[in-house]
């Protein structure tokens, strides 16, 4: 799928993203270059969970999930979230079309390693790449909640955003995604100054957050972006989501952001 590039984002981020942003999306569609979106929406499932009065704890990173938390993430990331991008992608005179990993069972799972300690949280086996195509020949921009279903058809799983985003750009043969952020990259004091690096592998930044250069809520953010490199991915580029053409430039390589790759 040479005419598609992956891009991930959390839900909050791409709710406060410019109009400009969305600008950019129309455009790249217009040029023949249609986005593959995934997003997650943790902040917002957390704070639905609380409305509930659903208890909802995190084991490693991953959110704790039964029936009742899995029905809450379901509404929250295939309704509210999904719902919202497609909108505010359409106002834009884009096309988008959103849909769960459970429609055409498009991200198909099965129980991760550990879930006899977080529940029906999914590991991705299987991507719906023909469906994926599908949409896309459309001309649609596909709006992906990463919901899992199992190969069963009746068992749906919570599926980390960020692993989803990976395995989606790796079955349909994507080498490098964009993660949308609220930061212009890994940042790194230079001569008492802040820079964003231009380019790191992972093991850089592994040995950059033992070291404490990267510290604090960048952690998770690095953290989520290397989750993605997995399967045919090669490269992950996190941008910030308000600079102007953002997408663009990153596409071309205009310098901007900075490139996690494999060693």
């Amino acid at each position: 799928m040479s005419n598609c590039f992956v891009m991930k984002c959390g839900g909050s981020t791409l709710a406060a993203l410019p109009d400009v942003f969305f600008e950019d999306l129309k455009r790249l569609q217009e040029e023949g270059l249609i986005p593959v979106i995934v997003h997650g929406g943790g902040p917002a499932i957390s704070d639905t969970l609380g409305k509930l009065g659903i208890e909802t704890e995190f084991v490693n990173g991953l959110r704790r999930t039964n029936e009742a938390v899995l029905d809450v993430v379901e509404m929250v990331l295939a309704g509210q979230i999904n719902k919202e991008i497609v909108r505010k992608i359409q106002r834009s005179g884009a096309k988008a079309l959103g849909l769960s990993g459970v429609d055409g069972h498009l991200i198909q799972a099965a129980p991760v390693a550990n879930a006899d300690e977080v529940g029906l949280v999914g590991d991705v086996t299987h991507v719906n790449a023909e469906l994926v195509q599908g949409i896309v020949d459309m001309g649609y921009i596909p709006v992906i909640a990463p919901v899992g279903i199992g190969t069963d058809g009746g068992q749906r799983y919570n599926i980390n955003a960020d692993t989803a985003a990976g395995a989606v750009a790796s079955h349909i043969g994507v080498e490098r995604m964009i993660v949308v952020t609220d930061v212009p990259g890994i940042m790194k004091t230079v001569d008492g100054e802040k820079r964003v690096l231009p380019s790191v592998t992972v093991q850089e930044i592994d040995e950059m957050i033992a070291s404490g250069e990267i510290y604090g809520g960048m952690i998770p953010k690095v953290r989520a972006a290397v989750q993605c490199i997995q399967g045919k991915v090669r490269e992950v580029v996190i941008v910030n989501g308000a600079e102007p053409q953002v997408l663009s430039k990153a596409l071309k390589g205009g310098g901007i952001g900075t490139r996690i790759v494999r060693q």
